[in-house]
């Protein structure tokens, strides 16, 4: 069979589904290659990651006798992998640009079932382990985590550890849940190599100092460069509830990022803040909000 791939977010991130996919129809002696519109198929297979407009799917694609649609950018309901296609090892060629990164998930599921996130939805209200690291790691030198609640795994100290032996650099895209650290764990996370922890503060109504005071005591990461926290804004927080979460985490070493739930309905204000917040130059010459002053195009 001829196989053709589109990769319809077309992000500058390369897709799991489809390197998976490419691997399992090249080891059936496929042909496959990206999607050519001069071309002909027998089957073409269109992923679709994201939802925003940034990544709409205005491919019409006449020349294949079968076209399969899937991804969480289709809504839900799009399926899952085959087992046979979602344990096997991504064909990381198909992305020469990223060669010598590994992608994949140890665990999948969230019990958080925010509101703003799809996760609890589509994967489930618990995360369970799903994969050890060698089923989508063999030596390189960077692992991209995708895991979207890692900590929350029963299994995670053992997922941890295959982490720290793998002496790789590990990003864990997702984020680490603070409200689940502990001083084991965090031992575990003191012996991987990473360059950063990336975690979040959403909810406005909880307050998660002591979280965060605890990991900054044991954690053996010093700068609050490489500490950053995810503040979600205009998500039924006021301003001075944003304010509040931005200087809690500085003054406790953190670097916050503000990030704003549809943006386009976002008050002036909350742009202005994110823009003080995430240009770190203006961030660290300007200690308080009211003393920015945004210059006129921003509004």
């Amino acid at each position: 069979m001829k196989i053709g791939l589109i990769d319809v977010a077309s992000h500058n991130f390369p897709n799991l589904c489809l390197m998976k996919l490419s691997e399992y129809h090249t080891r059936r002696g496929d042909r496959v290659e990206w999607w050519n519109p001069g071309g002909r198929y027998d089957l073409v297979y269109k992923s679709r990651v994201f939802t925003d407009t940034y990544s709409k799917d205005e491919i019409n694609v006449s020349n294949a006798d079968e076209v399969i649609r899937g991804g969480t950018g289709y809504g839900p309901g799009g399926g899952n992998l085959p087992d046979e296609v979602e344990h096997i090892m991504p064909d990381y060629f198909l992305y020469p640009r990223f060669l010598g990164t590994a992608y994949g998930f140890l665990s999948r599921g969230c019990p958080r079932n925010c509101g703003f996130c799809i996760v609890s939805g589509k994967e489930g209200r618990k995360s369970v382990k799903v994969a050890d690291l060698s089923e989508f790691w063999r030596g390189e030198d960077e692992i991209k985590l995708l895991d979207p609640n890692l900590l929350a795994c029963p299994d995670h100290e053992y997922l941890i550890e295959q982490l720290v032996q793998s002496r790789a650099l590990v990003d864990f895209t997702q984020g680490l849940d603070i409200r689940l650290v502990n001083r084991d764990n965090i031992s575990l996370l003191n012996q991987v190599r990473t360059k950063a922890v990336h975690f979040a503060w959403d909810n406005p109504d909880e307050d998660l100092t002591r979280h965060f005071r605890r990991f900054a005591e044991m954690t053996s990461i010093r700068s609050s460069r490489n500490r950053r926290v995810y503040v979600l804004t205009n998500y039924g927080s006021t301003h001075e509830q944003d304010l509040y979460r931005v200087y809690t985490l500085r003054a406790l070493g953190y670097d916050p990022y503000v990030m704003i739930y549809e943006k386009p309905t976002a008050p002036r204000i909350t742009r202005h803040l994110q823009r003080w917040v995430n240009n770190k130059r203006i961030f660290h010459s300007v200690k308080d909000f009211k003393d920015y002053r945004p210059v006129k195009k921003e509004d």
